[in-house]
């Protein structure tokens, strides 16, 4: 049945393309005459350039399965997290966790995992971010989000496995420009946000651009106990740009940004049934998540006859401390601890990272036949983990961060801690040749090597001791290498001036790594298989074809696109409560096959119609448990469905409406291996209005609009997350 299956999803997805690409060949020369006389400039589809194969170029000639929001769409969509644009981007799914440094991004059901590297590269402004927690932040002032999907390391190296998603920021402007936005929630909340651009002085040469947002509300998850919400949520975000047009050739840009984040963690409810959304959260400690990053690159641009040499270098600090209830996660009277052992636990979590990076890349001119990329990259990170469990003495919960508690209030029960020396480096080549006018090949090679290293700083009382298993000791350093070739080609052939067919060959690469010392024992002791101290490497091979067109004058895009991929050691998760920490897994090999179908219509002035679907079946070929096998990855969903709708239209000639709907499904969801846990479909509705006049605008919002109750969340051992009710808000934006 798993192969039938495959081969059933293949069969249609390639049918689907098939028949995409025939309808498409044909001829509406008469068609298009006929309505050019009739179709004016408002009615053609704006064209969307994108840079995410490192050069300019049009989305609709890409050969690749990219989706793209310009900054009309970012601001009329209302996109200001990383969950607004996947809603609308088809096989792709984001799992928000209570954490708010972890979030989970699956694209075509290469997933990631708590504290594993990302599946995906995330790209801002040309710099590569080099930790997943970073991901998870507010958007604001930005140009442009390109997701790509399937493997792109040929390009962005190591952990771009699953795609890629590139984020441009608004550019610092010629003239002093602004904008500033304020808004209202339900939780009650409140937001502002703003931005100046111009020259620096009279400078002809040198620019700035500063964007800043600020948040703060209540929350919207009721704590039943503590009568209060266990989800307050208050970020702080800066951003600053600096560019220096030296000379007509030679550019600098310098940015900074930072984030300060306080909101709460650990108020799971433990459930038999993942659609179980049933139970108040009851905790007695509201526990505190607070994350600060900081970012600071330069960007060097040289403009030589032959090309252009860049030079990107790059440092990153993220920290992070989590505190909140254990195991069971209910008051200290009711739960599971004090019933048999007489006390309560709760937990603290402290991550620490810091990493510097240096890319150097040449690439030749865009206009002619043969166009090339070269370059290197390096990357250094160090990491520091700490986990435990506190005995919860009804005094609160208090932060743990390098050392094990000593307060009398909080005593210490278990701790774990680890830190890490990663160092890894990367060279890469890219070739793309037109054979003919309408014939593209694109070659693209990637080597990827990176040596991590782990030291053991739990202290030897607290290190686990396992009959069977070699007991650990304090400074015990392990040291391991990862290294893959990441190769990619692509042929692309224009059928006609709207219409391209695309196939090629890709293989992505996602880093091993440690778990904390002596999970591997305590994995085995309570009879969990494919975890171990030591995660290997995780290898995707894809095989993928797609078609783009754009047909009717342009006043509609329609693309397809199907893939299979054979995974190797792909990640899945496991949380062990006897020492509170999250460990990585290998799934030895699976596949998964699937197609999307996206496209967007115009069908009259004003009118924006866009729908998205994409499907992925999924089948576990080899797992050390052999009931295992056959079964789906985990942290995957079947298929996602979105559709989307907008208006735009004259009230009087100075004030102009504007109304959007989009609408979401997300299929039914694996969440473990066993494939004992299975969420049903979800279906989400957004909802927005709102008035333009002059340089103003008033927009009324809802975010799942009929109040869909689901939990967001799953981890191993019934432990659920409640995901957001309906909110709703008001803001009031003003450029000048």
């Amino acid at each position: 049945m798993g192969n039938f299956g495959i081969r059933r999803s293949y069969l249609a997805g390639t049918s689907l393309l098939a028949l995409t690409a025939g309808l498409l060949s044909v001829p509406t020369t008469a068609a298009r005459a006929q309505e050019s006389a009739s179709n004016s400039g408002d009615m053609v589809l704006e064209e969307i350039t994108v840079t995410s194969r490192r050069r300019s170029e049009s989305l609709q000639s890409v050969p690749a399965a990219v989706t793209a929001f310009s900054s009309q769409t970012i601001e009329d969509a209302g996109i200001e997290r990383p969950s607004d644009f996947v809603a609308l981007t088809p096989n792709v799914t984001l799992v928000e966790t209570q954490n708010a440094g972890s979030s989970f991004i699956v694209i075509r059901g290469v997933s990631q995992a708590r504290n594993s590297e990302p599946s995906v590269a995330v790209i801002i402004d040309g710099v590569q971010q080099v930790n997943p927690a970073q991901f998870n932040q507010e958007l604001f002032d930005i140009e442009q989000i390109e997701v790509l999907k399937g493997p792109q390391g040929a390009l962005y190296g190591r952990n771009a496995i699953g795609g890629a998603i590139v984020v441009t920021t608004k550019q610092p402007s010629d003239e002093i420009e602004g904008k500033v936005k304020v808004g209202m929630d339900s939780g009650p909340g409140y937001k502002a946000q703003a931005s100046i651009s111009g020259p620096v002085g009279q400078s002809d040469t040198l620019k700035f651009r500063l964007a800043g947002s600020f948040m703060d509300t209540d929350g919207y998850i009721n704590n039943e106990y503590l009568d209060e919400e266990a989800d307050p949520y208050k970020d702080f975000s800066l951003r600053g740009m600096l560019t220096w047009q030296a000379s007509e050739r030679f550019q600098m840009d310098l940015r900074g940004s930072m984030s300060e984040l306080r909101t709460q963690a650990f108020y799971y409810n433990i459930v038999g049934d993942v659609n179980d959304t049933s139970l108040p959260v009851r905790v007695n400690n509201a526990g505190q998540n607070d994350r600060d990053m900081y970012t600071l690159s330069l960007r060097m641009n040289y403009d030589a006859d032959w090309g252009t040499f860049t030079s990107v270098s790059a440092y990153d600090k993220l920290e992070e401390i989590l505190t909140g209830d254990a195991f069971n996660f209910l008051p200290i009277e009711e739960s599971f601890f004090n019933d048999f052992l007489g006390f309560d636990m709760n937990q603290s979590q402290y991550l620490d990272v810091e990493a510097w990076s240096q890319e150097l890349r040449l690439t030749s001119n865009s206009d002619q036949r043969l166009r090339w990329i070269v370059g290197t990259y390096f990357i250094g990170t160090d990491r520091y983990i700490s986990t435990g469990n506190m005995v919860d003495t009804g005094q609160g919960v208090f932060p743990v961060y390098r050392e094990p508690s000593t307060n009398p209030l909080n005593p210490q029960a278990t701790f774990l801690a680890d830190s890490q020396d990663n160092f890894a480096w990367a060279v890469f080549g890219d070739v793309t040749y037109d054979i003919t006018e309408d014939l593209e090949i694109d070659l693209s090679l990637r080597y990827d090597h990176d040596k991590r290293e782990q030291t053991t700083l739990t202290p030897t009382q607290y290190l686990p001791n396992v009959p069977g298993f070699p007991a650990g000791a304090t400074g015990d350093v392990r040291d391991r290498s990862f290294s893959e070739w990441q190769p990619k080609v692509t042929l692309r052939y224009n059928v006609s001036d709207d219409v391209s067919l695309y196939a090629g060959y890709s293989t992505g690469f996602r880093s091993g790594g440690f778990n904390q010392t002596g999970v591997g024992a305590v994995a085995f002791s309570n009879g969990i298989v494919g975890v171990n101290d030591i995660f290997e490497a995780e290898v995707a091979k894809t095989f993928e074809a797609g078609v783009k067109s754009s047909l009717m004058d342009r006043m509609m895009t329609l693309n397809a696109s199907v893939f299979t991929t054979k995974s190797e050691n792909s990640y899945f998760f496991v949380f062990l409560a006897a020492n509170s920490t999250q460990n990585l897994g290998n799934v030895p090999e699976a596949r998964l096959t699937g197609f999307e179908l996206e496209g967007t219509l115009r069908p009259m002035a004003g009118l924006d119609l866009n729908f998205g679907l994409g499907y992925t079946d999924s089948k576990i070929k080899d797992f050390e448990n052999p009931a295992y096998i056959g079964n789906e990855v985990p942290v995957l969903s079947r298929y996602t469905l979105n559709l989307g709708a907008q208006y735009h239209w004259d009230i009087t000639d100075d004030v102009r409406g504007i109304m959007r709907v989009d609408y979401q499904r997300i299929g039914k969801t694996f969440w473990d291996v066993e494939n004992s846990t299975v969420r049903r479909p979800v279906d989400l509705v957004d909802a927005r209005i709102g008035v333009e006049w002059n340089d103003w605008s008033l927009t009324a919002w809802a975010r799942n609009l009929f109040d869909e109750r689901y939990n967001a969340e799953y981890s191993p051992g019934g432990f659920v997350f409640k995901a957001k009710p309906a909110r709703y808000g008001i803001e009031l934006s003003k450029r000048f």
